[in-house]
């Protein structure tokens, strides 16, 4: 008989390794299609409407306000709460538009109310 050996991989090495790796994979790819994607669609749907929010429109703030948008800035609405009441608030407060209004030109609001 010879005494022969022959050098063998420690038996389970590579399996243990892709036990940790493949399940890993998977919590990561499941918590990207249920918690991260949707919030950036939410995100990026809040972004649209907050965007095409335009003088008429019904809002409803994230305190809870509710007014009709008097005046569109950059940055800013004037949103009017009561009769003869108006406030600026931040655009991306904006939680909700509920009624669209027409948009009318400044100067023929101005025109047709005198």
């Amino acid at each position: 008989m010879t005494g022969i050996a022959y050098a063998q991989a420690a038996p389970g090495a590579f399996d243990y390794l892709n036990s940790l790796i493949v399940p890993t994979m998977l919590i990561i790819g499941i918590m990207y299609f249920l918690m991260i994607r949707p919030q950036q669609k939410r995100l990026k749907d809040h972004q649209a409407m907050v965007a095409a929010v335009r003088r008429g429109d019904t809002v409803v703030t994230s305190g809870g306000i509710i007014g009709k948008v008097t005046k569109v800035d950059d940055q800013e609405l004037q949103v009017e709460i009561a009769e003869g009441v108006k406030i600026k608030v931040v655009r991306s407060t904006v939680s909700e538009v509920r009624g669209k209004g027409e948009a009318a030109p400044a100067a023929k609001a101005k025109a047709s109310s005198e």
